[in-house]
């Protein structure tokens, strides 16, 4: 219980979770012209339900969410455990030269409960954790830095944002994927180079 597989074969991806294909527009095209890297890049929201965005070598994105809720009669570590290995898996299904290039998640400096942050920051650990094991460049971005970009105000709701990446082509309905295909077009507009940001980390 609790384990997915996650195969891509370019533009087409298949996951055990709600997954969302998205159709090529032309400000996704924008976007991928810019960023004419041969590595892969990963957007995350993350959460219980973290929303995730993937933009693979050819231009393609594709999106959805997974699911860490705790299962039955598991310790309270194995959503890391089980998160830890979803990355693992995602990582080695990129069929690209230069394999996954950089991470971006979402920075959240304020939570509404408790349990929420404690989720957050578990989940921030074990993936920053990760990437520097793997030594891969990773970021975080503030919530409202992304909210501007994808809808011209920091303050933006939920329903806007998933408002603006329907207007991209993103047939999205979750606020977690809509949330993480903001982060990844926010990426994407910085230019190819993820590593040349002052807030990167290397492994």
């Amino acid at each position: 219980a609790g384990t997915s597989y996650i195969g891509v074969t370019r533009a087409r991806m298949r996951v055990k979770t709600e997954i969302r294909e998205c159709p090529a527009t032309s400000a996704t095209a924008k976007i991928a012209s810019v960023a004419e890297d041969p590595a892969s890049f990963l957007a995350l929201d993350l959460g219980t339900t973290t929303g995730w965005a993937l933009r693979t070598p050819d231009g393609a994105i594709t999106s959805g969410t997974q699911s860490f809720r705790p299962q039955r009669f598991e310790g309270g570590g194995m959503r890391y455990l089980r998160f830890r290995r979803w990355l693992t898996e995602l990582k080695a299904s990129v069929a690209a030269p230069q394999g996954l290039g950089a991470v971006y998640f979402e920075e959240v400096r304020r939570h509404v409960g408790v349990d929420a942050a404690h989720v957050y920051g578990g989940l921030l650990a074990t993936l920053t954790a990760w990437c520097e094991h793997h030594q891969i460049p990773y970021q975080g971005v503030p919530v409202g830095t992304i909210k501007r970009h994808a809808t011209g105000k920091g303050n933006a709701g939920k329903a806007e944002v998933i408002a603006a990446m329907k207007a991209l082509g993103h047939p999205v309905t979750d606020d977690n994927e809509a949330d993480a295909l903001a982060l990844l077009h926010w990426a994407l507009a910085q230019g190819s180079d993820p590593a040349l940001g002052k807030e990167v980390r290397h492994g």
